[in-house]
């Protein structure tokens, strides 16, 4: 018993070393900023979020589904607006920085199109947090086929990786996905605001099916970043550029496989689309759980 303390003793000072001697590696422009310092407000808030998602539909089993339509619209509209200004932000530091879309080397440095840069990256990675409402509303208007793993799966750990981005490596490389995404987010939300009225408008939304398709090339061209970046040895963390190319694949199958299910498949009826699922298509809703069941 006391082999097994003193080993896990071990293990543990072992690893809190590692940490520290990670922190001597992080990024001195960012230090100080909300919720970067320390891993553990982005720790608690991911796990609160967890909770919330396994005892909120507990809590509304009983209760009558809120509407909030009154909500919905300003905070998609909101969510498009903040993306928007993320994109640009990132858009024209690293026009006049002359960046490379291929490899871009994240350096230290103080010039004010860089922390220009590293600020619209720590807005991104703030905006994952707020993203957590999306999951809210969801339980909040009992759509609880909604909560699928794809969805919780997405949110759960964007904000955990984005942390470790603007702790580590808030400028460089890691400019593109942020902007491409804060993009892409800007037409989601958007459309996202728009469909909240339902089918009379949904209707004319005719570029819903692309939004998806959208993510799939956006997942598609940092998969083929990340490995063109281990193969020309980009001067960038070898272990992220690994984990890049995992993260993305989970995407690629997990959104490849709703957008078969979703647009491809014989009788789909798509009216909405948020990270892979079907939304606000009753009749659709009811033919999957009268099919389970």
């Amino acid at each position: 018993m006391a082999t097994i303390v003193n080993s896990t003793q071990s293990v543990l000072k072992d690893t809190y070393e590692y940490y520290l001697w990670t922190l001597s590696l992080s990024d001195k422009r960012t230090e100080g900023w909300p919720l970067v310092d320390s891993p553990v407000p982005t720790v608690i808030y991911t796990l609160l979020y967890l909770f919330i998602v396994w005892i909120g539909p507990k809590l509304m089993a009983n209760r009558r589904p809120f509407k909030l339509t009154w909500l919905l619209v300003p905070y998609n509209l909101a969510m498009a607006g903040l993306n928007a200004y993320i994109a640009l932000r990132l858009l024209t530091a690293s026009f006049r920085l002359r960046y490379s879309y291929i490899c871009e080397p994240c350096r230290q440095k103080y010039d004010p199109d860089e922390l220009q840069i590293a600020n619209a990256v720590w807005w991104y990675y703030f905006s994952k947090l707020l993203e957590f409402c999306d999951t809210f509303f969801f339980i909040l208007r009992k759509k609880e086929e909604q909560l699928t793993f794809l969805h919780v799966y997405h949110h759960s750990t964007m904000f955990g990786f984005w942390w470790i981005g603007i702790k580590w490596v808030p400028s460089g490389s890691t400019f593109l996905p942020a902007m491409v995404n804060s993009g892409i987010h800007v037409l989601m939300y958007t459309y996202y605001g728009l469909s909240v009225f339902g089918p009379r408008v949904s209707q004319y939304l005719w570029w819903k099916k692309y939004l998806t398709i959208l993510q799939l090339i956006q997942f598609s061209c940092a998969l083929i970043l990340g490995v063109n970046g281990i193969r020309t040895g980009c001067e960038f963390p070898l272990w992220m550029h690994y984990v890049l190319i995992i993260y993305m694949i989970s995407f690629i199958v997990l959104f490849g496989n709703f957008y078969m299910k979703a647009y491809m498949a014989k009788g789909s009826k798509c009216m909405e689309v948020r990270y892979g699922q079907c939304l606000d298509d009753e009749e659709t809703i009811r033919h999957r759980k009268l099919k389970s069941n």
